[in-house]
């Protein structure tokens, strides 16, 4: 067992004369089933195919593409584990410093739009060699979408690209069925028939059932028939009910086949053993390695898909909303295989997925007849079909722990707090408190307005607050003093200062202050995006307001920050602007004083860590409740948590 050539001296020492397939990858070379690159090679290779990859190429010099030579049949290519532009730059369009899929952390190894210029410059080179596009910058820009780095609506991915093909989700079905076509002797353009596939024709003739997108002319010009398009994508992301999309451009039509059906948990399995080196290669060494690695070198990918489907997550258009989990087997093995690794200390980080406490499909009629077009598993309310049951991930966990060397198996990966209470059975919240915290759960309420809660597909505030108490009920009662991290979310589509401030004076009632926040980031592919750059909800097509400036977008953080004495002018300008003075002050309800923090109390404030909440928060917050009065016009009456 090694690594997959990446020189044409590793492919001569193996005896070949050329590749099957390059793959041309924007990280680098990690070869760990947490990686896609390494997935899809090792899959092909599995299939008997030579696969050889080039990692981050200079896009600058042809040399880099040409080191392997040219493949017999076609050039693979991904931006990686993460779209290049989220890879690259803030929300606020910033460019980051460290690049996590980089050796040593370096940036600037991989071009903006990676896929798009990597495969032009394999274009410039090989003028007809077959080149595919997939991973998840692919996948999400498929077909017409908006850009908000550009601020406008691109075309599909395949057009800008020169490419033949873009195989959308996670590919392993996709590409060995397309290998299979290729190695038959079928042309790239003849490979038309393959599900979860985006191709471009000049021919008019379609599946009978096929939808007609709007034209892109039309979505270019109209918010109202983008949101149209993207809520019939959004509609036909289901592999058993979904049709055929075709959109139509100047020069040719851009068709979608149906998604791919998702891995079955043998299919999984085999996936997950096949033969990775689970590190990353060691000419990174001498760079300091691949920093990604760590986040995953000891933590277990236990299932695929998420029926929790929040409006700003794309993984229902990449991965669908159907969870398929792997077998209790195939998850031992890879633990036993991590309690080798000479750097193991005895702790399993995570074991999980998208959404952690997901192990099982919704409902039975997901899997027959497919997931509902109009109506979700948790959201506005829980389905009375929806399954909810975490005997199996318990018993999963139970075997984990019992490995040899293994010390604490930890659960990082997102726990969906409403699936969790919705459980009346509560053996597995007790030991999720007793055995798989590390201290401190992270959960993501995201907010406490129900009307951004509502554009965000999430859970109402009191579902959280159900959840919080018994968290900490649970932990009192097995004597820990364990934490909840809670993320939240600023400037959302539907967030407008009047909710910004109803969410900070949530966080002054229970005594907290995050220390990290994250603001909305339009990234293809969800329905969230959509409404920020339409203003206009695809379900409902009802205007919805957006806060898109800046300054806004600050004063919207701010106030959940409204504690650090550097936003102090900010939370003010907010305040005076909502028309909310009476939080302004010296009372105990009051955000912020009159009278600007001295310099010293800034440098101090800085320093101050109350991104956590404990038991003794949670229950003095409890108690004022109980002896408030209900909120009124002129809200002074909300008790702030003393120390």
């Amino acid at each position: 067992m090694s690594f997959l050539p990446v020189t044409m001296e590793e492919v001569k020492q193996r005896g070949w004369k050329q590749l099957d397939f390059i793959y041309i990858c924007g990280d680098a070379y990690v070869d760990h089933p947490s990686f896609g690159a390494a997935i899809i090679c090792r899959t092909l290779e599995s299939k008997g195919y030579k696969v050889g990859i080039i990692a981050q190429p200079n896009w600058k010099q042809k040399e880099d593409f040409m080191k392997l030579g040219e493949p017999r049949l076609a050039f693979l290519v991904s931006s990686g584990n993460i779209d290049s532009m989220v890879n690259h730059y803030s929300v606020a369009k910033k460019r980051r410093q460290k690049d996590a899929y980089s050796p040593g952390g370096k940036a600037g190894l991989r071009p903006d739009r990676a896929d798009i210029v990597y495969s032009n410059k394999l274009r410039e080179i090989y003028k007809k060699t077959p080149i595919i596009l997939g991973g998840i910058e692919a996948s999400l820009r498929r077909l017409s979408h908006y850009d908000y780095w550009d601020n406008k609506v691109r075309r599909s991915i395949l057009l800008d690209a020169g490419a033949d093909l873009v195989l959308f989700g996670m590919g392993e079905h996709q590409i060995v069925e397309v290998a299979e076509a290729l190695d038959s002797g079928i042309p790239i353009e003849e490979i038309t028939f393959i599900r979860g596939s985006v191709y471009k024709t000049k021919q008019q003739y379609r599946a009978f059932d096929a939808i007609r997108l709007p034209d892109y002319n039309d979505v270019v010009q109209s918010k109202k028939k983008f949101a149209e398009s993207f809520f019939i994508q959004y509609q036909n992301t289901d592999a058993i009910t979904a049709k055929t999309l075709i959109e139509k451009y100047n020069e040719c039509f851009v068709v979608q086949n149906p998604p791919s059906p998702p891995l079955q948990t043998s299919e999984l399995d085999s996936v997950y053993s096949l033969n990775y080196m689970r590190t990353y290669h060691p000419m990174y060494e001498e760079q300091g390695g691949v920093p990604a690695i760590e986040e995953v070198k000891f933590s277990l990918i236990s299932n695929r898909g998420c029926f929790g489907n929040c409006n700003f997550c794309a993984l229902a258009f990449h991965q669908g909303r159907v969870v398929t989990a792997r077998s209790h087997a195939s998850l031992l093995q890879e633990a036993q295989k991590i309690t080798w690794e000479t750097d193991f200390k005895g702790y399993i980080h995570d074991v999980g997925g998208p959404t952690a406490n997901f192990r099982q499909a919704a409902c039975e009629k997901q899997l027959k007849q497919g997931v509902c077009k109009n109506k979700q598993c948790l959201f506005p309310k829980k389905c009375e079909n929806l399954k909810v049951d975490h005997k199996d991930y318990m018993k999963l966990l139970r075997k984990l722990r019992e490995v040899p060397k293994v010390k604490k198996v930890f659960i990082r990966s997102g726990i969906r707090y409403d699936y969790l209470i919705y459980d009346k059975d509560t053996t597995f919240f007790e030991e999720l408190c007793k055995y798989h915290v590390s201290g401190q759960l992270k959960v993501a309420p995201e907010h406490v307005s129900d009307k951004v809660l509502k554009k965000m597909g999430k859970p109402t505030k009191e579902v959280y607050d159900k959840f919080v108490k018994k968290y900490f009920e649970i932990n009192k009662k097995i004597n820990k003093e364990q934490y909840l991290v809670p993320y939240l979310m600023s400037s959302h589509p539907g967030s407008d200062l009047k909710a910004a401030i109803e969410l900070a004076e949530y966080l002054r009632d229970i005594g907290h202050q995050p220390e990290q926040v994250q603001d909305f980031y339009p990234t293809p592919g969800t329905l969230s995006t959509a409404m920020y750059y339409t203003e206009l909800d695809p379900f409902t097509m009802e205007k919805v307001y957006v806060p898109k400036t800046p300054h806004e977008k600050a004063m919207q953080r701010a106030l959940i920050q409204y504690k650090s004495p550097q936003n102090y002018d900010l939370v003010l300008e907010a305040l005076k602007k909502a028309h909310r003075q009476d939080l302004i002050g010296y009372d105990k309800h009051c955000l912020i004083r009159p009278v600007p923090p001295s310099h010293n109390a800034i440098q101090k404030g800085a320093k101050a860590d109350r991104s956590k909440i404990n038991n003794k928060q949670f229950v003095k917050q409890q108690n004022n409740s109980k002896t408030q009065p209900k909120k009124k016009t002129i809200r002074n009456v909300h008790k702030k948590k003393t120390k």
